[in-house]
């Protein structure tokens, strides 16, 4: 290793309005294998910074198991994962220890501690990971509840939440030590589709924001379609496809789209998508408009 500590190289590269100018996460020929069974197959992809990066693919197909061996939960069998031009997979304990401080974490159940307040969850990672005092820690900690909309309940438990405000308390975790890479795990799951929406923009946001590098798995298709900048699809283990939201609207691969595209109605939306982006239609169309005369037999 060249750089024997990455947080100081990290702070480094800056420009001189002071942002970060690189972030990527790179990922070369991972191979994971649990048995005989081969879960991750010779993938190789890059996560750009500022942008949603997500990881989809039907259950089984190995993003789980990608998203692990990235944050280093698993260790690939083969291949190489780089941070920043540095190599993760060569790092030593003490190595990767700092740069998990520059990661973020929501997890797909918000994984809040029950006994805990909203403002001792995420007071958390301060406490694990500086050494500032009370008053410190917890104007980060109204800082970044402010940021979530969800100022003035610091001292409810988890349990006093609704689904959509148990996320918003985990997102503003995952943020309280400003980090560079934010990984979430089906940010989604279990909300309505209006508070879905809410969550994907409020992560979209924060990732431009903070112009942060932000990996997403998912099996919401909503947020394939709205936040997609960035997307590998994986089948059985391997990379499919890549490309962003408005690539899979014109993307001939057959995999990809019985996937996407699972029912006729989401067929039917590809389709209009598709006559919008060739100016076929206009996006700002009034539908009573264009039926009115219309009438049913």
């Amino acid at each position: 290793m060249i750089f024997y500590n990455p947080l100081k190289y990290l702070e480094s590269k800056k420009n001189s309005a002071g942002w970060r100018i690189w972030g990527m996460i790179e990922f070369k020929n991972i191979r994971k294998s649990f048995g005989e069974k081969v879960v991750l197959d010779d993938v190789s992809h890059v996560m750009e910074t500022g942008k949603a990066n997500l990881i989809i693919g039907q259950s089984g197909s190995g993003k789980t198991v990608l998203q692990k061996c990235l944050v280093g939960l698993f260790e690939p069998d083969e291949g190489e994962i780089i941070y920043d031009g540095m190599s993760f997979t060569d790092m030593n304990v003490d190595e990767r220890k700092e740069l998990r401080q520059q990661i973020g974490m929501l997890f797909q159940g918000s994984a809040l501690f029950d006994s805990m307040t909203v403002e001792q969850n995420i007071m958390f990672p301060l406490d694990m990971f500086t050494k500032n005092n009370f008053r410190d820690k917890l104007k980060r900690v109204n800082e970044v509840l402010a940021r979530v909309n969800l100022e003035g309940v610091n001292k409810k438990y988890p349990a006093e939440l609704s689904g959509g405000m148990k996320k918003r308390v985990g997102i503003a975790r995952a943020i309280v030590l400003n980090p560079k890479f934010l990984f979430c795990d089906e940010p989604n799951s279990g909300l309505d589709p209006q508070t879905s929406m809410v969550i994907d923009k409020l992560i979209l946001d924060i990732t431009r924001e903070f112009n942060m590098t932000t990996v997403i798995n998912t099996h919401d298709m909503n947020s394939v379609m709205e936040m997609g900048e960035n997307i590998i699809y994986l089948f059985e283990g391997k990379k499919e496809w890549t490309g962003n939201k408005k690539d899979i609207i014109f993307s001939k691969n057959e995999r990809l789209n019985n996937f996407i595209f699972a029912s006729e109605f989401l067929q039917d939306a590809k389709d209009m998508r598709m006559l919008e982006a060739k100016g076929k239609i206009s996006d700002d169309r009034d539908m009573d408009e264009l039926l009115k005369g219309d009438k049913l037999d």
